[in-house]
């Protein structure tokens, strides 16, 4: 009886702290558990969808419920690039970190090739730099306004920035596979580049002395938005050619820094 029992307790020890509720098992066939060695999943119908339709990525992994494959199916240009794993919608947030609304898609992926701001800067006209935009929906919702209003690149630190998957590229609907990200270390260095490739560096600030209305955008333009409440850090401002601020007449004089970068596009392209 004792030597049937030791091969178990020898098989045991191989997978120290495994138990029978492991991620892996939900997935039939799975052969490493979701994430190992690859980047986050990416969750949401659109962004899912987008990413599928982008050549430029390597795809891992794509856990649908039968009802989002079938929407997203429908909605592709050409057969997908990987076969698709029909599970329940609870395996697929057991995938995903608590409280992800992935709507029935996940998607396993490497990340993009990341540009360098010279590269990203090359024939662009608006750019957007963010500085210490922090939270992910507003980053999300910032590369979607402008995949809207055609501005080419998002600047971005590689501190105090989002990572590009999970609520960031729902948040962003499909914009991620749109927008150049460049991911910069130091901002203040990475303006003085602009201005040396020919931008105008324009910061948003809601204590200017002019509209951005009124400023020259007859050039390329790289315009700057500060993180919500704090707004464009002091150097930031200092390194900017010109402040502009959001004509504001009602009670409230700001904006969330996701609506206000939708604003300040839509009137670079209205007048560009």
């Amino acid at each position: 009886m004792t030597q049937r029992k030791r091969p178990n307790r020898r098989e045991s020890n191989k997978n120290p702290g495994k138990t029978a509720s492991a991620g892996p098992r939900s997935f039939r066939g799975s052969k490493k558990p979701p994430g190992a060695g690859q980047s986050p999943y990416i969750y949401g119908l659109h962004a899912v969808e987008a990413a599928l339709q982008n050549p430029a990525r390597t795809l891992h992994r794509l856990l649908v419920t039968r009802n989002a494959w079938h929407d997203i199916s429908g909605r592709l240009s050409a057969p997908a690039r990987i076969e698709p794993e029909i599970v329940s919608s609870e395996e697929i947030s057991r995938a995903l970190p608590p409280g992800a609304i992935h709507q029935g898609a996940a998607l396993h992926l490497a990340p993009l090739p990341e540009p360098d701001l010279e590269d990203a800067a090359i024939g662009a006209r608006r750019l957007l730099v963010l500085d210490q935009v922090t939270d992910p929906h507003n980053v999300g919702a910032i590369l979607r306004s402008a995949a809207v209003f055609g501005a080419e690149a998002v600047v971005m630190t590689e501190r105090n920035s989002p990572p590009l998957t999970g609520v960031l590229a729902k948040a962003a609907s499909g914009a991620v596979e749109h927008v150049k990200v460049v991911k910069i270390g130091n901002l203040a260095r990475a303006l003085h580049d602009l201005k040396n490739m020919g931008f105008l560096i324009a910061g948003l600030d809601g204590e200017a002395d002019q509209t951005l209305g009124e400023i020259d955008v007859s050039g390329p333009i790289a315009l700057v938005l500060g993180a919500e409440g704090a707004g464009l850090r002091r150097l930031t401002k200092e390194t900017c050619d010109v402040l502009a601020k959001l004509p504001a007449s009602g009670p409230m004089r700001s904006l969330n820094v996701s609506n206000a970068a939708a604003v300040a596009l839509y009137e670079l392209a209205r007048r560009t």
